[in-house]
């Protein structure tokens, strides 16, 4: 390792050589051509499931790597991967890596305008996408969607769409082709282009606490040598086993632990299209039971939606194949602790409660299988050579036991962030500046006399809503766009199975809008530039927002609101106006 946080030039593993592909796939092919290396499970449990070995799996991704550089994609290209659960998805992925172009992974639920955003912000070269997607009872055209986007880009020269609902799409002549029939004629031997360690693996995007996303650059060699090492030790997962991460490509954890992790391991790994409700709340277990799972990964936030419809859902199924369970993306509850420990687990599987970053790449803080002692709420010790530790507000070390404060890495681990995209400054900005020497996580934690660390949750102005973080800017940029919208201010909220909900107070122009037409303005404004996951629960309609004198917004005071605490607002004195709080707190009381 060369550099440091206060460079913000940290590298690993210089000048070496490598293709992350050949590790995933290309050695276990020569070994053990036969073994499963995905198991794709439909959205429609009727439906036929899909198996692909490693050899095959190896084809499909040559296959397609041929093609993009058919179309003019090479090393250090970006392309713009917007795709269902399916297995193309994962190829697509891999097929970028084996030849060099950088893959940008955007979560299906986002919005054409977020789509647009992303692709012009890496100048993606290239759009994988889809006719559409099945996501339990709903049906959503992804190609009208891209094309969309398409309106308001210029960097994109080919779209490649897969056919998977079988709807009427539009193709434009010249950019637009179906994919199937394009690696139908590719040769089914694709050579890996050879990378730097510290060349460009992906970009991946995620919300800060100012309103545009920052694109997070993770490189070649750090980032595989720390997805194999994490996702060995924490899982322990045996040659044999089957693990299923139910995380979405479009986010980190599908990346690190449903693809990169499993694969370079050689160890088979499961792609979920639907959701955990659908067709009945006991499809998880169904999945488990049916291919034999030995590691499920999901989030807390799936655990509290299933513990709603009581235990005997994953009662009734056997389960006896799990040996570890894991949660991620979000502090877990006692509550969920407890009902997924004793109905999923059923009390014999080790319980690793994950705590990571996009920023990360992969695992930092966990139990390590059965290995690890266990204890409700903690993520636990960090991982051997990962160095967190808590300061206090003037960045200095907090060493005592039983303390709360802010947490931070002290040193750099192969898989870190390298920097934002065409954006460094803000990556030094907003990880490595405020606490010279420091990666700070943006998270509060406290550490118990054992070392083990519980995770409290964001301190800045990020909420973690179902384990995708937005930040309030973001989702206020969305709804002051539309034009009855003055103003905004966002904030979270405690949600019994969300973990955070969205609360937006807003300022309404007088354009007569009722309540519930109010509302809908709202949401419509937040669906249209983020996508509907961004959509606030509650909103409250007010006269005006407490402000200071230099017109910065209290949210502090709208955080104490939300939450019920008005006893104990703090000063109010800086308000510009301070009879504003009460008048939220009536409007909140008579609104919510």
């Amino acid at each position: 390792m060369v550099g440091s946080f206060r460079e913000g030039n940290v590298k690993w593993f210089t000048e070496g050589k490598l293709n992350i592909t050949e590790n995933c796939l290309d050695r276990h092919a020569a070994v053990t051509p036969g073994k499963t290396a995905i198991v794709w499970e439909p959205n429609e449990p009727t439906d036929e499931y899909k198996a692909l070995t490693y050899r095959e799996l190896l084809a499909h991704v040559s296959a397609l790597g041929n093609v993009l550089r058919s179309k003019g994609v090479g090393k250090g290209d970006r392309v713009a991967i917007y795709l269902p659960m399916i297995p193309e998805l994962l190829v697509a992925v891999l097929a970028c890596a084996r030849i060099g172009a950088v893959h940008s992974v955007v979560f299906a639920g986002f919005s054409a305008r977020s789509l647009a955003d992303r692709i012009n912000d890496c100048q993606c070269k290239m759009v994988i996408t889809a006719d559409g997607l099945f996501r339990g009872k709903q049906q959503v055209s992804l190609k009208t969607l891209v094309d969309q986007a398409l309106a308001e880009t210029t960097s994109v020269d080919s779209v490649l769409v897969v056919k998977r609902t079988n709807e009427t799409v539009d193709m434009q002549p010249g950019r637009d082709f179906w994919l199937a029939e394009l690696t139908a004629e590719a040769p089914a031997h694709c050579e890996p282009e050879i990378m730097d360690s510290e060349d460009p693996l992906f970009v991946l995007y995620t919300s800060g606490s100012t309103g545009k996303p920052k694109g997070i650059l993770h490189t070649c060699g750090g980032y595989m040598v720390y997805a194999g090492y994490s996702f060995a030790n924490v899982f322990q997962a045996d040659e044999g086993d089957v693990f299923w991460c139910t995380a979405d490509l479009g986010w980190i954890t599908g990346h690190t632990y449903l693809t990169y992790g499993p694969l370079l391991m050689g160890i088979t790994t499961v792609m979920f299209e639907g959701v955990p409700t659908y067709p009945t709340p006991a499809r998880f277990w169904e999945v488990c039971d049916k291919h034999a799972v030995n590691q499920f990964y999901t989030a807390p936030t799936a655990i509290r939606a299933l513990m709603l419809h009581g235990e005997s859902y994953p009662n009734s199924a056997s389960l006896s194949t799990l040996k570890t369970i894991g949660t991620v993306g979000e502090p877990i509850n006692k509550e969920a602790w407890d009902w997924y420990f004793e109905h999923v687990g059923r009390r014999l599987c080790a319980l690793v409660d994950t705590w990571w970053q996009t920023e990360t790449g992969g695992i930092m803080i966990s139990g390590i299988g059965s290995y690890s002692a266990m204890k409700a709420t903690y993520a636990g010790l960090p991982l051997p050579g990962v160095k967190p530790v808590l300061l206090d507000q003037s960045g200095l070390e907090i060493n005592e036991p039983n303390t709360e404060g802010l947490l931070a890495i002290k040193h750099p681990w192969p898989s870190m962030l390298r920097t934002i995209f065409g954006d460094h400054e803000r990556c030094m900005n907003t990880y490595f500046t405020m606490f010279p020497g420091y990666y700070f996580t943006g998270d509060g934690a406290w550490r118990d006399p054992d070392g083990m660390f519980r995770i409290i949750g964001r301190v800045d102005d990020v909420i973690n809503v179902s384990g995708h973080r937005f930040g309030t800017a973001e989702i206020e940029n969305a709804i002051n766009a539309h034009h009855t919208v003055v103003e905004s201010a966002v904030v979270g909220y405690p949600h019994d199975v969300k973990g955070q909900g969205i609360l937006a107070f807003v300022i309404m122009s007088d354009e007569g809008l009722d309540e519930v037409e109010m509302r809908e303005a709202v949401c419509e404004s937040v669906v249209h530039h983020i996508g509907k996951i961004a959509r606030p629960d509650r909103i409250v309609r007010v006269l005006a927002l407490p402000k200071t004198r230099s017109g910065k917004i209290m949210r502090r005071i709208l955080r104490k609101i939300a939450e019920g605490d008005t006893s104990n607002l703090g000063d109010t004195s800086t308000l510009l106006d301070p009879s504003v709080v009460e008048q939220i707190i009536v409007a909140f009381k008579v609104q919510v």
